[in-house]
C-alpha cells in the first residue's frame, strides 16, 4: 500500500450568501466541504481540481474559476487514520480554494451520502471540523468585505 502524502486540500464550494456541505459516507454524523490529499507529484492545485471532479463532478471547463486563497491550517491527524501516512507522521497540511457559484446546484455524488446549501452561519455551524469552520468564518469575512466594496 502506497502512504498518503500529509497535505490536503479543502475547496468551499459557495455563492454569494450559502455554502455546499457533504455528509461522509464512512461517518453520517460528519459534515464537510470537498477535501482530499495531494497524490505524488500534484501540485495543490491539480490535487483541488481532481477532487471537485471525482466528489461533485463539477469540471472547470464549464467557466468555473478555481481560487487557491493562500491559506494554510497544519493540523493532527486522528490517531485512527495514521496508518494510512508513512511511520512517525502526526500532521498534515491543509490549503484551502474557494470556487464560488452563480447560484446552488445539485452536485453528483460519488463519495458522500448526501448534500445541503446552507446560509453561510448555519454552514458554519454544521461544518464538522474546525479547519472546515475557520475556512467558513474566512469566508464570511472576505464576502462582507467585498459587499462593503460594492456600496
Amino acid at each position: 500500500m502506497a502512504y498518503k502524502h500529509p497535505e490536503s486540500v479543502l475547496i468551499l464550494i459557495h455563492t454569494e450568501d450559502q455554502v455546499l456541505l457533504l455528509q461522509r459516507q464512512d461517518n453520517p454524523d460528519f459534515w464537510q466541504s470537498v477535501t482530499g490529499s495531494l497524490e505524488v507529484g500534484e501540485t495543490r492545485y491539480q490535487a483541488a481540481v481532481r477532487e471537485l471532479e471525482e466528489e461533485t463532478g463539477l469540471r472547470l471547463d464549464n467557466g468555473l474559476r478555481l481560487v487557491e486563497t493562500g491559506h494554510r491550517v497544519r493540523f493532527e491527524i486522528y490517531p485512527r487514520w495514521r496508518h494510512r501516512y508513512r511511520p512517525g507522521v502526526t500532521h498534515n497540511w491543509e490549503y484551502e480554494f474557494y470556487l464560488r457559484l452563480a447560484g446552488p446546484q445539485e452536485v453528483c455524488l460519488t463519495e458522500h451520502l448526501s448534500q445541503r446549501w446552507l446560509p453561510l452561519a448555519e454552514a458554519r455551524e454544521q461544518a464538522s471540523s474546525w479547519t472546515n469552520k475557520l475556512a467558513i468564518d474566512r469566508l464570511i469575512q472576505e464576502l462582507k468585505q467585498e459587499q462593503g466594496r460594492r456600496y
